[in-house]
């Protein structure tokens, strides 16, 4: 499958809390890997790859302001923004419909990033 995103970093402050967040929320594992000089979490996806990551840089930060990114949890949206409440997120603005795109939720995560949760139905 042809995705429009080649790939995506999300800062961190914490990779190891990050890497918990993002595992709950998308419920597969993200992989803690070094490459090169630096360690990564590889951010999963609904396939099975590997197409973003987090990672934990000088002078790059998270930020509520940065790239808006939409995750896909279909079949799974409540359970993911519940997710991202017990493993240090808040939500922003709750489930709600995006017409015939479906729904959505917008969320920060445990280092203090922006995205958003995005599903064809609301559960």
């Amino acid at each position: 499958m042809s995705h429009n995103v080649a790939w995506y970093d999300i800062p961190a402050l914490n990779l190891d809390r990050a890497i918990a967040f993002y595992s709950a929320v998308l419920g597969a594992e993200v992989e803690k890997k070094q490459v090169g000089d630096t360690l990564l979490g590889l951010l999963p996806t609904p396939d099975g790859g590997r197409m973003g990551c987090i990672r934990v840089t000088p002078g790059f930060k998270p930020s509520i302001d940065g790239i808006a990114i939409s995750f896909n949890v279909d079949g799974r949206l409540k359970q993911a923004v519940a997710a991202a409440k017990t493993f240090g997120g808040a939500v922003r603005k709750d489930i709600h419909s995006i017409g015939p795109f479906g729904f959505m939720a917008k969320i920060t995560d445990s280092e203090g990033n922006g995205f958003s949760l995005q599903a064809s139905s609301d559960t």
